[in-house]
């Protein structure tokens, strides 16, 4: 951090010079004041405990290996070591997507038979009636479940309901649409029960 002159923070200064020293307790306290930060600002790019903790990792022993390529006159320790976090948890999340892009595109899809396809759709259209046909309370916390993916407690705190109720509406809402779909003749074809 620079001060009103704008000049380098000394404790930045003074870390970076010790770290070119190959200073053991400097890299300890560097990672005792930012590794927090620095793990933080990963979590919350990737959503992902491991892939965190791997870039809290990489960062400081890439601080460790090339402590030169840090500058104290260009931007505080901090905002440096954040901003390598957030750069490598934006490439993380852009590795993770590609080898998940490549996965679905070496899986060939089954072939399909126009009858399958006739009957997923017919199935389709009557799931989405039953869903209609929830009481109000009952479908918001379905969508929220199954077409925004949250789980029970998620759409709980969505609607400011306790847990128990959220449970208690999906597993009634459930019930309800598997009532309904078995009484139009989609009995033998229900999976959930």
């Amino acid at each position: 951090m620079t001060d009103v002159l704008g000049l380098p923070d000394q404790n930045d200064v003074r870390m970076r010079d010790g770290l070119i020293a190959g200073s053991e307790p400097i890299l300890a306290e560097a990672y005792d004041t930012y590794g927090p930060l620095v793990y933080g600002m990963a979590l919350h790019v990737t959503r992902d405990r491991g892939a965190a903790e791997d870039i809290t990792q990489d960062v400081f022993v890439d601080l460790w290996r090339r402590p030169e390529r840090y500058d104290p006159e260009r931007s505080p320790l901090r905002s440096w070591l954040l901003l390598i976090a957030r750069r490598r948890a934006i490439d993380c999340i852009r590795r993770r997507d590609a080898r998940e892009s490549a996965r679905l595109a070496m899986v060939d899809p089954p072939p399909t038979l126009l009858e399958d396809d006739v009957l997923a759709s017919t199935a389709h259209k009557r799931v989405r009636k039953a869903v209609a046909d929830l009481p109000s309370t009952h479908r918001q916390a379905i969508l929220l479940a199954y077409y925004r993916g949250l789980t029970y407690r998620q759409v709980a705190q969505a609607l400011g309901i306790p847990e128990g109720t959220a449970k208690w509406r999906l597993r009634n809402a459930l019930h309800r649409i598997g009532a309904q779909l078995r009484a139009e003749g989609f009995g033998d074809r229900l999976e959930y029960e």
